[in-house]
């Protein structure tokens, strides 16, 4: 992958009890990784495509054991990222020998090189300064009282990044991290906070009771998780997503004004029909639904399945990797919910066993209207 469209690094460090090489530690990246998400998420079919570079790997022998860190470079959406690091931590065995990953970071290329830009900027207005300061001292005095009004605060205990606007503005956007609010900043937007996670601050619970809260989020899966903790603990007066697969900190200007201020902003109970997507189908057994409302919050990132019985009895519960060989082994399971995505050679294998509904995470792509019926956790919701 060339250098210039890194846009994570994901880093993690391992150990490993016994002596391997680097060809073994790739080989059980590749090889316990593959199939678990579809053929889309391949490490193979990403780095095809360009959104996966060369994996740098180091190693350390040390008393019998090995340790060392592992490098993946990807050019995809952050969602993409943390699925594959969780999935390189689920790897317990390298060759013959037992191991252990572990996410140490996931770091922002783009920062680098946007601290290149604004050093460069700084250099280009310094510059240009200097040369038009007798024609126009006025107008830069303007722009540089403008400047100093824009940079980020922290609010509140939790010292959440905001705009300058916090104190003083009535209406407030929230948005996910520090990069969305400078990136808002950069569009003169100032009355912005944002949440850093998933779990909602007490210092915006309270900031709720005193003034008029809407959101800003992410295009993705993320949005959409920080979305349905802010309805729980807080009113939103309208809710506003960058366009699908996209980051509000990735916007321009242009788009960011387009998107709040030309009518593309969203009420709330419009956006939780956009997350449900479709309704649930019909046949679908009630007490399954249930059964799935009640276990996919848990579920959710363990990268495990549930299989069940006619009677909804839990016949087993496997890692997604095993899915696959546990409906080809046991002949009563008819009903699945799992923490992965539903594709077609996973639906093709449930048919041939009698399985009547799946239940995932996500849903690949499906063809040929199969017989079992299909459900999201997003459609849980």
């Amino acid at each position: 992958m060339p250098e210039s469209i890194v846009k994570y690094l994901a880093k993690l460090e391992f150990e490993i009890d016994g002596i391997v090489d680097k060809a073994d530690i790739i080989g059980a990246i590749f090889g316990q990784t593959e199939g678990l998400f579809g053929p889309e998420m391949n490490l193979n079919e990403l780095q095809k495509n360009w959104k996966v570079g060369r994996i740098e790997i180091s190693i350390q022998p040390h008393n019998g054991k090995g340790k060392g860190n592992v490098t993946i470079p990807m050019s995809t959406d952050i969602s993409t990222v943390s699925l594959i690091a969780a999935a390189v931590e689920a790897i317990d065995k390298v060759g013959p020998c037992s191991s252990h990953f572990k996410l140490k970071s996931i770091d922002d290329v783009r920062a680098l090189k946007r601290e290149a830009i604004v050093a460069r900027a700084k250099g280009i207005m310094k510059d240009w300064s200097a040369k038009s300061a007798s024609e126009g001292e006025d107008i830069l005095r303007d722009v540089s009282d403008v400047g100093k009004k824009v940079k980020i605060t922290a609010y509140g205990k939790e010292e959440l990044p905001a705009g300058p606007a916090i104190n003083t503005s009535k209406d407030i956007i929230i948005v996910e991290g520090r990069a969305d609010v400078l990136n808002l900043l950069r569009a003169g937007i100032e009355n912005t906070i944002a949440v850093e996670g998933t779990n909602v601050p007490d210092a915006i619970a309270k900031l709720s009771k005193e003034k008029q809260l809407s959101a800003f989020l992410d295009g993705d899966r993320g949005g959409d998780l920080i979305l349905r903790e802010l309805n729980q603990v807080i009113k939103l007066t309208k809710v506003s997503r960058a366009p699908k697969g996209r980051e509000v900190e990735e916007l321009t200007p242009i788009e960011i004004l387009e998107i709040l201020n030309n009518g593309k902003l969203k009420t709330v109970e419009e956006t939780k029909s956009d997350i449900k997507d479709k309704q649930i189908p019909d046949g679908i057994p009630s007490k399954l639904i249930e059964i799935g409302k009640q276990i996919k919050q848990d579920l959710e990132g363990t990268l495990e399945s549930h299989v069940y019985d006619s009677s909804f009895k839990e016949i087993d519960k496997v890692p997604v990797s095993e899915l696959v060989k546990t409906i080809e082994s046991k002949n009563k399971i008819e009903f699945i919910i799992f923490d992965g995505i539903i594709t077609s050679r996973l639906i093709e294998i449930a048919e041939k066993k009698g399985v009547k509904v799946i239940i995932g995470n996500r849903m690949g792509k499906i063809g040929n209207n199969p017989s079992i019926k299909m459900l999201t956790f997003q459609q849980l919701e």
